[in-house]
């Protein structure tokens, strides 16, 4: 082939076209348990995430519900893959033997919001949240209703297994936050004058953008490296419903998602989606919650 202006934007058109199929290919699972804030700075605040806000009634003066200097900020960071294509290649017309490439490479970035959130929530047992705590802990602060402060775990770690989390994803908030700062831009440098070009003759092609996670409410998630057994998930299940706010209130939480590794996709499926057990008796867990797994928790 001819390289030539033309030749080299036809190219680049048909890759971006592969790349663009291979974004259609990963299955995303990341917007089951985690909420898109775009962003428009290098950082966002959080600070609100102290107040979980409730009705009163209305006696005297409305009681504002105040942002609490809690400080919870995400910042955006930067992201890239990037490949290259041999000059000679192209000038050989063997650049369709790169397509499957480019549509790896889609597929790649397709997956990373999943890499990032699941793997944030694996990270929750030494990643603080909003109050300082590990997301996963055994004593967040709570004011109680006589305004003495307790402890409140929505971890339980006296377990040998693997991890798995049970979540409310219902609320606007869920327990993850995407935040969305640039979406992924296909670019290209293929002019003759690129050092790429210039000093080895390689065209190069990639990908770019600007996202972080963070922790949403850690009153809406729970995890256990406990057996995977109706005991164990009634526990986890009753300690999130039961779940009282600053002050005593009721938070209303009511687990939705059973989050496991692909190990224990099989096992929780049984749990909740089995009719009867293996005695025959009736599954009282049966549709209780749904179930996802996600190989990022490995």
């Amino acid at each position: 082939m001819f390289i030539n202006a033309g030749n080299l934007k036809t190219i680049f058109i048909a890759f971006k076209a592969a790349f663009q199929g291979g974004l259609t290919q990963a299955q995303s699972q990341y917007l089951k348990i985690a909420t898109v804030v775009p962003s428009s700075t290098g950082s966002e605040e959080y600070g609100w995430l102290g107040n979980f806000p409730g009705m009163r009634e209305w006696v005297g003066d409305r009681v504002i519900n105040g942002v609490k200097a809690h400080g919870y900020t995400i910042k955006n960071k930067p992201f890239e893959l990037t490949v290259s294509v041999p000059r000679a290649a192209i000038e050989d017309d063997q650049y369709g033997i790169f397509a499957p490439m480019m549509q790896e490479m889609g597929r790649s970035t397709a997956a990373h919001p999943d890499e990032l959130v699941f793997g944030l929530l694996k990270s929750g047992i030494n990643q603080p949240c909003y109050d300082g705590q590990y997301f996963f802990d055994t004593d967040h602060p709570v004011t109680n209703a006589d305004g003495t402060v307790g402890s409140v775990p929505n971890v339980d770690s006296g377990g040998s297994g693997p991890y798995w989390y049970l979540l409310d994803t219902s609320r606007a908030l869920k327990p993850v936050i995407y935040q969305d700062r640039k979406a992924a831009n296909f670019v290209s440098k293929t002019a003759e004058t690129d050092d790429n070009v210039f000093d080895r003759a390689e065209y190069v092609y990639g990908v770019d953008a600007r996202r972080n996670v963070g922790y949403g409410f850690w009153q809406m998630a729970y995890a256990s490296n406990q057996p995977l057994d109706e005991a164990h998930l009634t526990a986890a299940y009753t300690a999130m419903r039961e779940q009282k706010g600053d002050n005593g209130r009721p938070l209303g939480i009511r687990p939705n998602l059973l989050v496991v590794r692909p190990s224990m996709k099989i096992a929780a499926d049984k749990l909740v989606n089995a009719t009867t057990l293996a005695n025959g008796a009736d599954n009282v867990m049966k549709g209780i919650v749904n179930t996802i797994d996600s190989e990022w928790l490995v």
